[in-house]
């Protein structure tokens, strides 16, 4: 997708959501009169059919709880299930919660059996089971078999509408089988081909399909270097996987090679985007996806951890200060130049830790590389430290007219960068090795650190050289 495509998706959803907006406001002002109140409610209604599940699922996020379940009650019953499958997790469960079981089982029943999977953790157990008596022998199998697999894993996110042929048949079999199709499964670029023993040999393109002769055999045309995954898979590297070799679909393949399943792009386009969005909230320091309007103790509860842990190493900064009380009275210049040297580590440090973070994530640095780009950002460090602690060194000099002091500045900025780029790079790595989310916390972590070192330092120079 282009800028001006993206730009324009943008603006078209921005629309849709400003039109939703103004007849929610047309309903709450005219819900005393009964007809203006109608004709507002079945407009909104209208409205909502024109528009995609997604797009849908994007409004309902950005609206308040209670205009948010007016806009949920107003949904045709047959996208109900889309819609879920769309929305944020935060979101999906304020809207269950405000269905009855009976309404779940009737908008989840449309859906496919891996879309069903999907939302089975998020739903009661009862319409769970409901929806599976409603299931033929075949559907319930897999249905079964999908949620046999852990949250996060290839297994649990595979799609099991997929075409299969065997290799020993022409193309022009191929093409007459696939004509008795009403339409091809979504996403299918490809059609597996399975020898006697029922096992993975193949893959054939549909563009390499319907420019062969039609007399040619499948295992002629087929292409044999197929990348494939197993159900026990990290769905996070499949994703990886896609973006790196362009993918559309993919087969899953059992121990014995026997296909069991395929992954399709828009579930790896979904698998990266809430990959991303953990980041950035673990950087953060938050537990878990939020919804924008969650009740004010739900959001309490999300982010009073690292605010606790937050709060303990501000009052250890707070006590370095401290230490160093008789330094600041001796030279009040120390208090106004202190925050810079801070100011810039923990930048520094954020730039390093985000870096580090991301090449753990897309798995482009094992944890025993450490060492190699420790002394990469440390060169860089020392490099940024030189030039800038020069020049705010200067400013202070010309500022308070001491050239000891714009030394001490240019001092304490490059080690408190050093210091910097040794935590951005040891932190997430020692999270990694004690198999914890590198960056759960992180940001929180390393501003800790910088914030800490950076007043030591630079107060412990001063106390040294200055006094």
């Amino acid at each position: 997708m282009t800028v001006i495509e993206k730009k324009q998706t943008a603006e078209r959803l921005s629309e849709s959501l400003a039109d939703v907006q103004r007849l929610i406001g047309l309903h709450q002002t005219h819900d005393v009169l009964a007809q203006a109140d109608s004709d507002a409610l079945s407009a909104l209604q209208q409205r909502l059919q024109s528009l995609h599940p997604a797009d849908i699922a994007y409004i309902l996020e950005a609206l308040p709880l209670q205009e948010r379940l007016l806009v949920w009650q107003r949904v045709k019953i047959q996208q109900d299930g889309d819609i879920l499958l769309e929305v944020s997790d935060a979101v999906r469960e304020t809207l269950i919660d405000s269905m009855a079981p009976d309404e779940l089982v009737a908008a989840v029943r449309q859906l496919d059996t891996d879309e069903l999977a999907e939302l089975a953790g998020d739903l009661p157990r009862q319409v769970v089971y409901e929806v599976m008596g409603e299931l033929d022998e075949a559907e319930r199998e897999q249905l079964q078999s999908a949620l046999s697999y852990p949250e996060g894993s290839v297994g649990a996110l595979m799609d099991f509408e997929l075409v299969k042929i065997r290799a020993d048949v022409s193309c022009e079999v191929v093409l007459r089988y696939l004509r008795r199709f009403d339409e091809l499964p979504h996403q299918t670029d490809k059609i597996f081909v399975l020898d006697a023993a029922e096992a993975l040999c193949g893959v054939l393109p549909l563009r390499s399909l319907l420019v062969a002769d039609p007399e040619r055999m499948v295992s002629e045309v087929m292409a044999t270097e197929v990348v494939s995954f197993q159900p026990d898979d990290e769905a996070r590297d499949a994703a990886l996987a896609f973006e790196r070799y362009d993918l559309v679909s993919a087969p899953v393949v059992d121990e014995r090679g026997a296909l069991i399943g395929r992954l399709t792009v828009d579930e790896m386009v979904d698998v990266m985007r809430e990959e991303s969005d953990s980041e950035v909230l673990n950087l953060a320091g938050l537990k878990e996806e939020e919804d924008l309007f969650a009740p004010v103790v739900d959001s309490v509860k999300n982010r009073w951890a690292w605010l606790a842990i937050n709060l303990c190493t501000a009052f250890i900064a707070s006590r370095v200060i401290g230490a160093f009380e008789q330094s600041i009275n001796q030279l009040v210049a120390l208090a106004a130049l202190m925050p810079i040297v801070a100011g810039i580590g923990g930048n520094s440090g954020n730039q390093t830790i985000t870096m580090i973070v991301r090449a753990l994530a897309m798995g482009q640095m094992q944890v025993g590389q450490a060492w190699r780009l420790w002394r990469k950002e440390l060169g860089v460090s020392i490099i940024n430290g030189l030039v800038w602690g020069g020049a705010i060194g200067l400013i202070a000099w010309a500022l308070y007219g001491r050239l000891s002091l714009g030394l001490v500045m240019l001092a304490a900025m490059t080690l408190n960068l050093m210091l910097a780029a040794t935590m951005g790079v040891l932190i997430p790595s020692l999270m990694q090795k004690m198999g914890r989310d590198p960056a759960l916390g992180s940001s929180v972590l390393i501003t800790a650190c910088t914030d800490s070192g950076g007043f030591f330092i630079f107060l412990g120079l001063a106390t040294l050289f200055l006094l």
